[in-house]
């Protein structure tokens, strides 16, 4: 049996010039208290430029990574376009301002505006896993977040080209 589930935005994501800020709505921002101290965060997000049901109906890919195989189903891929339109990013914080209601953070892959539906601390005993397997075709990806920085990217997306 499916359930629908009501979803609550409690910021926005500020992308520009001046860099990354969450802004969290007010009504939200006592859950900041305590957050100080975690030098990174786990950000869910809305794919709020791709949610439409042509969109939401999408569960394969043609090859979206140069060495993936032909077609992927899409819960292998980081893809926007999926049933649920949901995002998670790992962000180092840079800086939170409670009383304002902004963290600052070091990157994100969200698009100004877009919706921010949750936020939890990294924590490592629970975000970080010591032995893991990924498929061939993404054996050669950056083993640390640190190092996704300096990785050509651009070069492992198939449209890139």
């Amino acid at each position: 049996m499916k359930t629908e589930f009501k979803l609550t935005q409690i910021g926005t994501v500020h992308a520009g010039e001046g860099g990354f800020v969450l802004e969290i709505f007010p009504e939200y921002r006592a859950a900041l208290n305590g957050l100080d101290g975690f030098s990174h965060i786990n950000v869910l997000w809305w794919f709020h430029l791709l949610d439409a049901p042509q969109y939401r109906a999408v569960t394969e890919c043609p090859k979206p990574y140069q060495y993936a195989p032909e077609t992927l189903g899409i819960f292998a891929t980081r893809s926007p376009v999926r049933p649920n339109p949901l995002a998670l990013t790992v962000s180092q914080v840079l800086g939170i301002d409670q009383e304002k209601g902004l963290i600052h953070i070091a990157y994100t892959d969200a698009e100004d505006g877009t919706p921010i539906l949750d936020i939890k601390p990294y924590t490592p005993c629970v975000d970080r896993v010591r032995e893991v397997q990924v498929p061939a075709w993404s054996a050669h990806w950056p083993q640390w977040y640190e190092d996704s920085a300096e990785f050509d990217w651009e070069a492992e997306f198939v449209n890139a080209q």
